[in-house]
């Protein structure tokens, strides 16, 4: 059985988005309401802040270096030198970006949702380096967990309220054919943020449920990683050989908070992800 270690001890109102960036060897991860994107390298222990003036979803690493951001209005790029320009600025009052997720080809598919997560007020779209911006979904409460199967033929994804991770046929720009891969049961929290490994199975972090659960394709649950934080928020695989998986948790909304709410959880040797791409823009 793996043990869960604290990779970052942080306090974050709402820690999301965890990503590991190859090229630099560090995770990033966002406090999306304080509107800060946060770097970790494990090696070294190093953490780098920056403060995005918006909160901030999602922020992921490009082809060419610096980032691209899921922001409040719209999604934005920076540079290495942090240059900032928008990519597409789309500002909708009482809405706000959150998680987004690189594809296989490149593109970023950027979910969004309401402040009050009110029914059909989120949106998923795919974003292509040249600012394209195309509609998937328009009819979301609250836009969550993203990724792709090993061979980039199915794409799963989650709108948290419904409480189902979901599952498309994905054939490069498009989806279809959205069915249920598995149903998270009364009592055991909410979807959130999700992550897909080499074996194709999902991991899913579980919001108000302090765990981590892996579905196998077939959508059987054969894996469940409880943590030390009730509003575990997303996961992501990283470090060497992509075998740790880092978790992101949350604070806010919490009465009594555990003295990990917020901080950046880490199992070691829990199993092996897959290398994500950067986007290409």
């Amino acid at each position: 059985m793996n043990t869960c270690e604290v990779a970052v001890e942080a306090r974050a109102e709402l820690g999301e988005g965890p990503t590991w960036d190859p090229v630099g060897a560090r995770l990033l991860w966002v406090d999306v309401l304080a509107s800060r994107v946060h770097t970790y390298d494990p090696a070294t222990g190093r953490r780098t802040v920056h403060d995005t003036g918006q909160h901030v979803g999602a922020a992921k690493p490009r082809a060419h270096g610096g980032l691209v951001l899921n922001l409040r209005n719209g999604v934005a790029l920076t540079d290495p030198d942090g240059a900032f320009r928008w990519l597409h600025h789309d500002p909708v009052p009482g809405r706000r970006a959150n998680d987004a997720a690189v594809a296989p080809d490149g593109a970023l598919w950027a979910g969004t949702m309401r402040y009050d997560e009110a029914p059909g007020g989120g949106t998923l779209t795919r974003l292509t380096g040249d600012g394209t911006a195309e509609p998937i979904l328009t009819d979301v409460a609250v836009s969550n967990g993203i990724g792709w199967s090993p061979d980039g033929t199915l794409m799963y994804y989650i709108d948290s309220p419904t409480r189902r991770v979901d599952v498309f046929d994905h054939d490069g720009d498009g989806v279809r054919n959205r069915r249920t891969l598995a149903v998270i049961e009364d009592g055991a929290g909410f979807p959130d943020g999700l992550t897909v490994d080499a074996a194709g199975c999902v991991w899913v972090a579980l919001w108000d449920g302090g765990a981590v659960r892996r579905y196998t394709p077939s959508g059987a649950l054969d894996r469940e990683i409880r943590l030390p934080a009730p509003r575990t928020t997303a996961c992501a695989f990283g470090g060497p050989g992509l075998t740790d998986l880092y978790v992101t948790t949350a604070r806010v909304g919490l009465t009594a908070p555990t003295p990990l709410s917020g901080s950046v959880l880490v199992v070691p040797g829990a199993g092996e992800g897959l290398p994500q791409p950067p986007f290409k823009g």
